[in-house]
């Protein structure tokens, strides 16, 4: 049985589906883009009218922390300050916003009578939310504050 050896045709890639899938492609967009330029809201040139920026009150400040060392000396926010200086910090703290929290972290060893001081001051200034920071004597040995 004779065997046929002809050559066989190339195989052709047919372009065409191509071509026509790619020009839909670009008519899509084009028509696309100018439906969204027409969508825009800006074709008049308008001046806004202008407003003071707003403070939103939905968050609490930071609570200020008090630290009195061993020898009675004040320092808030780790900056060392005198009673007087004290008073008007948080006294400008409390004007700015009413319940504003202070919390108190007296030295163990220190005046008893120092953080009392602090509380006194707290209270004249109608500060009613400060606690005193301890640390617990078991447990994961971080700091609480209560």
């Amino acid at each position: 049985m004779p065997l046929k050896t002809e050559n066989l045709e190339d195989p052709i890639l047919n372009l065409t589906p191509m071509i026509d899938v790619v020009f839909l492609l670009i008519i899509f967009f084009m028509v696309g883009a100018r439906f969204t330029e027409e969508a825009n809201d800006q074709k008049f040139d308008v001046q806004l009218p202008t407003a003071a920026p707003l403070q939103t009150l939905s968050r609490e400040p930071d609570p200020l922390v008090v630290s009195v060392s061993r020898s009675g000396q004040l320092s808030l926010g780790g900056r060392p300050m005198s009673r007087d200086e004290l008073r008007a910090a948080l006294e400008q703290a409390r004007t700015a916003w009413s319940g504003q929290t202070v919390i108190i972290r007296g030295d163990g060893d220190g005046s008893y009578q120092s953080v009392v001081d602090v509380m006194s001051l707290c209270h004249q200034l109608q500060i009613t939310r400060f606690s005193l920071a301890f640390q617990p004597e078991s447990g994961s040995g971080g700091k609480a504050e209560k």
